[in-house]
């Protein structure tokens, strides 16, 4: 019995060992090799996890950097220019240097300018009601209002204005993930530069109707007059299917456009107040010239006669 025993447990460690040893080559086989620098490199990334570099997250991200000897078109807008910068530095490779981003909601259809003329009973689901038909407004362009960018946004930098109806982004708070870009079943919202001191400049509409259609929609969309894009001086207005755009890239911020748009579909931000036009100065009224013209005809009889007495005189 005690012989049986041990029997069955040497066959039994045997094939443990058997087996260890068989895993222990498999392993090796198999093994696939990752760089340390990965970790390190995902160490230096925000942990965002948003997927506004083009990565499902972080990790994916911080493996691309480390395999791609040119890393130019790579970048992270949470962390920014400082994160690339570390980033490179770690790496020796050599990053892009970006302009910083913001969110911005191209529409100004407030519940003021855009009158509704239909309610929607379903989900409160900007993807939904998109999907189903164009809104409850005769702008089939503009915000539906139900809030999908607010609820994918991962750092509260977008909310919606119960009195406008429409998003509204915190500056401070927006990382320019692009996450309620991609929300947005109407693409009403697009990523632009800041802009020096956070100072922009664009159509706050994306309606592509005629003129007089968009204008019955909405009292301040974009009619496609063209008046913006005689008036730049930089060639920086273009004029597409009745829509005004400003290319953030050659814009100067002279705002010449903001000034003849006859709607006031093109707004800017950040900007100090403008200098109240002073009034016109009144002409001078004439008044005493001309009553010292008609002193002096008033006069001339009288000082005539005199010195007509006075050559009598002399005469005499």
């Amino acid at each position: 019995m005690n012989e049986t025993l041990i029997y069955t447990i040497a066959i039994l460690v045997g094939l443990g060992l058997i087996a260890a040893v068989v895993l222990y080559f498999v392993a090796q086989k198999f093994k696939v090799y990752e760089d340390p620098r990965i970790d390190e490199t995902e160490a230096r990334l925000p942990g965002a996890n948003c997927g506004g570099c083009g990565f499902p997250g972080c990790r994916g991200m911080a493996e691309a950097l480390v395999k791609n000897d040119d890393i130019s078109a790579l970048y992270c807008p949470v962390g920014g220019a400082p994160t690339m910068k570390a980033v490179a530095e770690y790496l020796g490779k050599a990053v892009a240097e970006k302009e910083p981003q913001v969110a911005v909601v191209r529409c100004g259809g407030t519940l003021c300018n855009r009158a509704r003329t239909n309610t929607f009973d379903g989900a409160r689901s900007c993807a939904v009601e998109a999907a189903l038909y164009g809104g409850e407004t005769g702008c089939t362009f503009g915000c539906l209002g139900n809030g999908d960018c607010t609820r994918v946004c991962n750092f509260d930098a977008i909310h919606m204005n119960p009195e406008t109806g429409l998003p509204e982004v915190d500056e401070e708070k927006c990382t320019a993930c692009g996450a309620c870009v991609k929300a947005c079943p109407k693409n009403i919202i697009e990523l632009r530069k800041k802009g020096p001191k956070g100072r922009r400049v664009y159509v706050n509409c994306v309606n592509k109707d005629k003129g007089a259609v968009t204008r019955k929609a909405c009292s301040v969309g974009c009619i496609g007059c063209g008046k913006c894009v005689k008036t730049c001086p930089f060639e920086a207005i273009t004029l597409e299917n009745n829509l005004a755009y400003i290319d953030p890239a050659k814009c100067r911020l002279c705002r010449k456009c903001v000034a003849v748009c006859p709607t006031g579909a093109i707004v800017e931000v950040n900007f100090p107040p403008r200098p109240a036009e002073k009034p016109a100065p009144k002409p001078a009224e004439a008044a005493q010239p001309v009553a010292k013209t008609a002193a002096v005809t008033e006069n001339a009889p009288a000082q005539e006669t005199k010195t007509a007495e006075e050559g009598g005189e002399q005469h005499a």
